[in-house]
């Protein structure tokens, strides 16, 4: 095995573990099409060792990843969709393609369009070259 290709592997499972998934957990996916980043998506997979579940999934999911582009429709609609399987303290994980890239999304838009959600943005990270991740949270109750 060559040094490349243990850098490989180190790397690949580099994105998944930025976003905290692990071996386990259930994430599902929504939005994808043909452009989303597929070396990510299988770096996600690898990380919880198994596939993605879709929106027909039908039971609790551990984190949202949602692919989103800038003339995808309303992104409050799309937060609050996300939330329907989101276990309470889950998180959704937006993935946008990056500024300057065709789909971009402007950052004040997902400011704006999170806390409408009832969703709180805490962190982003990078994943791709292509695309953006930003995450996002339902606040603690104050109860």
């Amino acid at each position: 095995m060559s040094s490349t290709a243990g850098g490989e592997a180190t790397q690949n499972a580099g994105a998944g573990a930025r976003l905290g998934f692990k071996p386990g957990l259930v994430i599902q996916e929504l939005g994808w099409d043909n452009d989303t980043d597929e070396d990510l998506r299988i770096q996600i997979e690898d990380s919880i060792d198994a596939d993605m579940v879709d929106g027909d999934y039908g039971n609790v999911v551990d984190a949202v990843v949602l692919w989103w582009r800038d003339d995808d429709g309303d992104l409050v609609d799309a937060l609050v969709d996300s939330l329907t399987d989101l276990v309470g303290g889950g998180v959704i994980w937006l993935l946008t393609p990056k500024v300057g890239r065709p789909g971009s999304v402007d950052p004040a838009d997902v400011a704006e369009a999170a806390p409408i959600a009832g969703l709180s943005q805490t962190t982003t990270a990078t994943v791709s070259k292509d695309w953006a991740a930003t995450s996002l949270v339902a606040p603690k109750s104050a109860h």
